[in-house]
């Protein structure tokens, strides 16, 4: 089985969990070394940052390769599949902080900002707004803290990571960005929605399983994924679900019907009638043109 690689930061060996520390980097340090070509792998516990601000390349983000066009803002947070193709003219930075601390502080001080730190993406900024905001500044100031000894640095480096965040959220231009002004209860539910699946989406539950975990109706939760996310418990269960099948399909070794199987699909037939109607194309189609795309031998 073709096994993705989980890193603390390329190249490095994963630390555990519960690691809180964040990391500042400009690309240039490490892709440079690596001949600007990233492979791909993951981070069990930690959310990944970058500032596109000029050059180009590419992001490879689960199963799909998108063009990098500055300014930008991606955002990986852990467990989500990446890699990159830079151009050696790339220039931008890379922020490294653990998943579970960087929330928690959220949690308390902007609990609107969970949605966005659990998003993976590539979101198109104003070069303009940029210049006009404060969020080089911010940036500034968080590498002077990383790079720092001062008593405190760490503690200072996280704040600034919220205010950071705050930032990117009000800057980004796509309409689905969610609102910094989202209440703490609602972040929470999505938050605990989205566990839940993923301990339970190979027993192919209904969404009032879900909503009855939850303590609430199906209409409560669908109106919340609704408002906060723009999608239905429906559509989560199903993107869950089939981005676990692209990741076998690409990553493993394994045939379509030991992969159907492993997500709790007894005929192959249906999985890959579920499969088609999610994606447009069978499992087989799927990987054939992953392969292709990704240049996997």
């Amino acid at each position: 089985m073709r096994k993705i690689p989980n890193y603390s930061l390329y190249g490095e060996s994963a630390r555990p969990p519960w690691y809180d520390a964040f990391n500042f980097e400009w690309i240039v340090e490490r892709s440079a070394p690596n001949d600007w070509h990233i492979d791909a792998h993951r981070h069990d516990a930690l959310l990944q940052f970058l500032y596109i601000r000029g050059g180009a390349g590419q992001v490879l983000i689960e199963n799909s390769m998108i063009d990098i066009v500055p300014p930008c803002v991606i955002m990986l947070p852990a467990q989500t599949v990446h890699g990159f193709n830079f151009a050696p003219n790339v220039d931008g930075l890379v922020v490294t902080v653990a998943q579970r601390s960087i929330e928690a502080l959220a949690s308390i001080t902007a609990p609107g900002l969970i949605p966005v730190l659990q998003r993976a993406g590539v979101s198109r900024m104003s070069a303009q707004s940029v210049k006009e905001s404060a969020f080089m500044p911010i940036v500034e100031l968080l590498e002077k803290e990383f790079r720092a000894t001062n008593r405190g640095h760490m503690a200072a480096g996280m704040s600034l990571l919220i205010a950071l965040f705050v930032h990117v959220a009000r800057l980004c231009e796509s309409a689905s960005a969610p609102s910094v002004a989202s209440t703490e209860r609602r972040a929470q539910q999505i938050k605990r929605f989205r566990e839940l699946v993923a301990a339970h989406f190979r027993e192919h539950q209904p969404v009032d399983f879900y909503a009855q975990k939850l303590g609430m109706t199906v209409t409560q939760l669908g109106r919340i994924c609704r408002e906060e996310i723009s999608s239905s418990p429906l559509a989560m269960i199903n993107e869950h679900l089939v981005r676990e099948a692209q990741r076998d399909l690409v990553y493993s070794n394994m045939s379509v019907k030991q992969i159907a199987h492993g997500l709790g699909f007894d005929d192959i037939a249906y999985f890959s009638r579920y499969f088609r109607k999610q994606t447009g194309v069978t499992p087989t189609q799927f990987q054939a043109e992953a392969h292709k795309a990704l240049a996997i031998q």
